[in-house]
């Protein structure tokens, strides 16, 4: 009974210590989830309805997230994509390592295999101005070579974004363009390929409950395509 009672002290103290730890070094952490009437990425369609679920916990600028996104409405034709992302933020300055993954080529999330794994990975450096901020990406690994020579393309994206408010609103204008010819973003050179406003209000639906609700207009000009999206947010906390 002693030694039950001597481990039950330890487990309390331990306990303790790992809350006070914790609380000393402000982990944060975070749970959402979108409802999108479409998938757009970087002005690319990748599914329609979904249900786009993250998490991420941060401590001291570093930060873990995983994020996923799942077909509603198609289920069998959407792919399934989970992604995770490293980032260090410092001031305005981030930069972090980003794991894509879908079960387009393989469904086995563990598989690397040259031209079959559904992983790719993309490093990034951004940098927030206030008023705009900017970003660049490059993928170095996983699942981008060109169909043509089979060499790796290491695809690249530059984006802009400016945030601001106007009639109540949240508002963000963003326009990101690809530098070179890439097969992962179908394009053949340079080309703009996301030019998006996007407009979000919070819905007060009780004292201690608001839901965000958003709606956007994307247009890719590259492939001259132009999407409406709708959406809203869900946060546990």
């Amino acid at each position: 009974m002693k030694s039950i009672r001597i481990f039950f002290i330890a487990l309390l103290l331990m306990t303790g210590g790992i809350a006070m730890a914790q609380t000393k070094s402000q982990i944060e952490g975070d749970l959402h989830a979108d409802f999108v009437s479409s998938y757009i990425w970087r002005g690319l369609q990748l599914g329609r309805v979904s249900f786009q679920p993250e998490m991420s916990v941060e401590w001291k600028g570093l930060s873990l997230t995983a994020w996923g996104s799942v077909g509603l409405t198609n289920h069998k034709d959407d792919r399934q994509e989970i992604d995770m992302t490293l980032q260090y933020q410092t001031g305005g300055l981030s930069l972090g390592v980003i794991d894509y993954w879908t079960d387009e080529n393989d469904k086995r999330y563990f598989y690397y295999k040259k031209g079959k794994t559904g992983h790719a990975f993309e490093g990034f450096v951004g940098y927030d101005f206030g008023p705009l901020s900017a970003s660049w990406q490059t993928f170095f690994a996983g699942a981008d070579y060109q169909e043509e020579d089979d060499k790796r393309a290491f695809s690249s994206y530059f984006q802009l974004e400016a945030p601001f408010r106007l009639a109540t609103c949240d508002w963000e204008a963003t326009a990101g363009f690809v530098p070179w010819e890439s097969d992962y973003y179908e394009t053949s050179g340079f080309s703009v390929t996301y030019l998006s406003l996007r407009a979000t209000k919070s819905i007060k639906i009780t004292d201690s409950f608001s839901l965000p609700m958003f709606g956007q207009i994307v247009a890719n000009p590259g492939s001259q395509n132009f999407y409406f999206v709708a959406g809203f947010t869900v946060k546990a906390f």
